[in-house]
C-alpha cells in the first residue's frame, strides 16, 4: 500500500500538484492512523469508517473512476466494536484479486445490517494475470474475532459475488461478557 501511495504521489506531484497536497495530507492520516491502531486490539466503527474514507481516498486517485465505493452505514452502528483495519484488510481483498480497468470498473459496497453485520462484497473480475493469494488477511481477521469476540466471520464466494461479513460487536454486551 505504501509503496503504490508513493507511486500515485509522484505522478501526481508532476501532474496534478493541487492534487498531490491533498493525497500526502490522506496518505499522513492513514498512516497514522496504522500506526496508533496497531496498539489497540478494537475499535469503534465510526473511527473505522473515518480511516477508510482517508484509504479509499487513496485508492480512487490511483484507480480514477475505475474503483467505486458504495458505503451505507446505519449510524446506530457508529460505536459498535471491530478489530482496527478490518476494513482495510476485505477492500486491500478486493483489489488484489480482481481487475480494475475502464473496461472492467469494480465496485465494493460496504453495508451495515439490522443483524449487527457489517457486509462488504464485490462482483468477482479475475485478474488476467493470475494472482493466486496466501489469504493471510482472511484468515487473520478470522483469527482476530475468534481471539477478541469469539465471533466467525462469513465469507461466500458464490462464483459471481465475493462477501465478507463481520460481526460488529455492541460494547454493551461485549463489556458484559469479558469482565
Amino acid at each position: 500500500m505504501l509503496f503504490n501511495s508513493l507511486n500515485t504521489l509522484r505522478s501526481l506531484i508532476r501532474e496534478e500538484p493541487a492534487k498531490a497536497q491533498n493525497f500526502t495530507q490522506e496518505l499522513s492520516n492513514v498512516l497514522r492512523y496504522m500506526l496508533q491502531e496497531n496498539t489497540t486490539q478494537r475499535t469503534t466503527l465510526a473511527e473505522e469508517l473515518e480511516f477508510i474514507e482517508g484509504y479509499t481516498f487513496l485508492l480512487t486517485m490511483r484507480y480514477e473512476d475505475n474503483l467505486i465505493f458504495e458505503i451505507e452505514t446505519d449510524k446506530k452502528y457508529n460505536h459498535y466494536l471491530l478489530p482496527p483495519m478490518s476494513l482495510q484488510v476485505l477492500i486491500e481483498n478486493a483489489v488484489k484479486h480482481n481487475e480494475i480497468s475502464h473496461r472492467h470498473p469494480l465496485n465494493v459496497s460496504i453495508r451495515t445490517t439490522d443483524d449487527d453485520m457489517l457486509h462488504v462484497c464485490n462482483r468477482i473480475q479475475p485478474k488476467i494475470t493470475n494472482s493466486t493469494g496466501t489469504e493471510i488477511g482472511l484468515k487473520n481477521l478470522v483469527k482476530r474475532y475468534s481471539l477478541l469476540f469469539n465471533k466467525e466471520i462469513v465469507i461466500d464466494n458464490n462464483g459471481d459475488k465475493f462477501c465478507v461479513s463481520i460481526p460488529l460487536i455492541n460494547p454493551g454486551t461485549y463489556e458484559n461478557t469479558n469482565h
